[in-house]
């Protein structure tokens, strides 16, 4: 009500100033009140790591990727060597831990314990029993106080530590989880994906993830289909491209700054029917069983079979195949030492297919999990950030080398008798 006060009292001086001689004072304009600016929050870099499952370095060559070149002209990048095998449950628990899968446990995508022999491992599998002999980073920076946030990282919702009831319902004890997990589901788009990974940074500080997590499988699945070269598969690259750009928009739009660290798992080589060798041709397939086969084939003979097994599989077969005592491995591949590695293993080059039998379907598209020195399977490294100098293109370096530039990148102490260390990076870090 006060406007209509004022303007009564206005009316009657004005009334009262027609009937006297004397002008009315002139009153000078009270000055504005201040007006309170709300300041923008100064806001540490953060540290997110992405995962483009299965993006060959090459890719960036194709026309289809202005965010991740961008990165790339503004950072440091690399055609970087997976571990053996070059399959995606190993190398992404290697990146992450700094251990080869020789050491991490995680030597397949599939595979078996004598302490289980009744259960197999798979790319579902989230008991702790499986993972437990590797700390991945998130429990390191959890342990040490940095909040963390997953998005679909193989292995980030297990309960690290922690241990699995065998009978139902299943009830799990102790472990650690990063504080923001989710678990993985192919239909969650990338814009669903990116779209977390920035609600979570638009959180307040105090409860805001310092280190994020997030994966991208649509090169992976394009590469397997169609192969490496197809138009298809360049499409795939294209789109995930165009996430890593929404990435960096919902980045610059918070005001968030972000050490990037973009890697992939694993190459990708192309296959098809006229590279093909069949198992059963030379041996018996009735005295031993098969865990895996395609890239490779990973074999335990059955009791009592084991020296007409090694008779008939060891050695070469052909120009194409080689097939090993898990012992004998080559020295270059450090594999062949963790108990769950099968008795044997047959190793085909590159972009050949080692089955049971002969196949049932076509054999086209992509394949991985070869020799990790094939061209075919080196993998996508970018960091870009402001705790990164733009240096350029690296020498080839090893994946176990990423968890150490992770540990540089969140502050923690540097980790004791990993397989890699930090020593590709230090120039671009000011070390």
């Amino acid at each position: 009500m006060r406007w209509i006060a004022r303007a009564f009292s206005l009316a009657a001086a004005a009334t009262l100033g027609a009937c006297s001689t004397t002008p009315p004072p002139v009153l000078a304009a009270a000055p504005p009140a201040p007006v309170a600016t709300p300041q923008a929050e100064t806001r540490a870099p953060v540290t997110i790591l992405v995962s483009i499952d299965g993006f060959r370095p090459d890719y960036l060559d194709r026309g289809a990727t202005p965010n991740l070149n961008a990165l790339a002209a503004a950072g440091i990048s690399a055609a970087m060597r997976p571990s053996y095998p070059s399959k995606t449950f190993p190398n992404h628990w290697t990146i992450v831990t700094g251990l080869r899968p020789d050491r991490t446990g995680i030597v397949a995508n599939k595979m078996k314990d004598a302490a289980r022999p009744d259960e197999t491992f798979t790319m579902a599998s989230d008991d702790p029993f499986w993972w437990n002999a590797a700390e991945p980073i998130w429990v390191t920076a959890e342990k040490a106080g940095i909040r963390t946030g997953t998005g679909f990282w193989p292995g980030s919702n297990v309960a690290w530590g922690g241990e699995k009831a065998k009978e139902w319902p299943n009830e799990l004890t102790g472990g650690v989880r990063p504080t923001d997990w989710t678990q993985f589901n192919q239909a969650i788009s990338d814009r669903q994906r990116v779209d977390m990974a920035i609600d979570w940074l638009r959180r307040p500080a105090a409860n805001r993830p310092q280190f994020v997590t997030l994966y991208f499988d649509e090169v992976d699945t394009a590469g397997h289909e169609y192969g490496p070269f197809d138009a298809r598969t360049t499409a795939a690259v294209a789109a995930a491209d165009a996430a890593i750009g929404r990435l960096r928009e919902g980045l610059a739009a918070l005001g968030q700054p972000a050490n990037l660290v973009i890697v992939a798992d694993h190459g990708m080589a192309p296959i098809a029917d006229d590279r093909v060798i069949v198992l059963d041709k030379f041996s018996n397939v009735d005295d031993y069983d098969v865990v895996e086969d395609g890239v490779y084939a990973s074999i335990n003979p059955k009791p009592g079979k084991t020296a007409t097994v090694e008779k008939a599989l060891l050695g070469a077969h052909g120009p194409h195949l080689t097939c090993y005592r898990k012992a004998e491995v080559p020295e270059r591949f450090h594999y062949g030492k963790n108990p769950r590695v099968p008795a044997i293993l047959c190793m085909p080059d590159d972009g050949w297919t080692v089955v049971l039998h002969p196949p049932k379907h076509k054999v086209e598209g992509g394949a991985h999990g070869y020799d990790n020195f094939a061209p075919d399977m080196l993998a996508l490294f970018i960091a870009s950030g402001p705790a990164i100098r733009p240096l350029g293109k690296l020498a080839t370096f090893d994946n176990v080398d990423i968890a150490p530039l992770l540990r540089d990148l969140l502050g923690l102490p540097a980790g004791q008798n990993l397989d890699g260390d930090d020593a590709p990076f230090r120039a671009a870090l000011g070390k």
